[in-house]
């Protein structure tokens, strides 16, 4: 059975050009829009199993469509396009509930191999912009670490992992090549810096916030 895709795009040519290409590939295109609210009205009526959406319509943006038809629809995957490759825009559309987003200009092929992988309950981004994404979420972290990373320093970040592991004070001591006096001290320091008053307290939180795998 072929699965049904709502087009969504203001201009007539470009959802006649794709809804041409899809059904070439053995999709069928059930609906077409050349705005948002009727994008809306048309996947609460058809329950699509996926809708191709732009970004920039009159009436009702993209973003704002696909939360509704995500809202009233959620069975519903929400592919965006769009000629913004900014991170502010690419985030917007995933908090928006789209499952999907690529640039305008891709390939047709790359639509189709987000079809596919949105349908299996998956998440696609471009890989022309996923690096803008990748680079807005290292700045952001790295403006606001976590109180590991911004709490304790290097060494004692290395002996919070040792004490996770229940690693002895002479074994991290003879790790380290430090003493064992050395290493009591540190403990108590990360202790007191992160307000955590036992051993089974600190392996939690090492385990949280990454510091080990155990």
């Amino acid at each position: 059975m072929a699965l049904e895709i709502l087009i969504s795009d203001d201009h007539t040519l470009f959802r006649q050009g794709l809804r041409s290409l899809l059904e070439n590939d053995d999709f069928r295109v059930t609906g077409e829009a050349g705005d948002g609210r009727t994008a809306v009205k048309l996947a609460k009526q058809l329950h699509p199993d996926a809708a191709i959406i732009d970004v920039s319509m009159p009436g009702l943006n993209g973003i704002d469509a696909t939360k509704q038809i995500r809202h009233e629809c959620p069975k519903v995957k929400v592919i965006v396009l769009s000629m913004r490759s900014d991170s502010r825009a690419v985030l917007d559309a995933f908090a928006a509930g789209a499952c999907a987003y690529l640039l305008k200009d891709a390939a047709f092929e790359e639509v189709v191999v987000a079809l596919k992988v949105v349908l299996q309950g998956k998440t696609y981004l471009s890989p022309a912009i996923a690096h803008v994404v990748v680079r807005n979420s290292i700045e952001r972290w790295s403006s606001n670490p976590g109180p590991v990373r911004r709490g304790i320093s290097g060494r004692e970040r290395e002996i919070l992992q040792l004490v996770a592991e229940g690693r002895s004070s002479k074994e991290m001591a003879a790790s380290l090549y430090v003493s064992m006096k050395t290493i009591e001290t540190h403990r108590k320091q990360i202790m007191d810096k992160l307000n955590l008053h036992s051993i089974a307290e600190l392996t939690k939180y090492a385990i949280r916030e990454g510091v080990t795998s155990l």
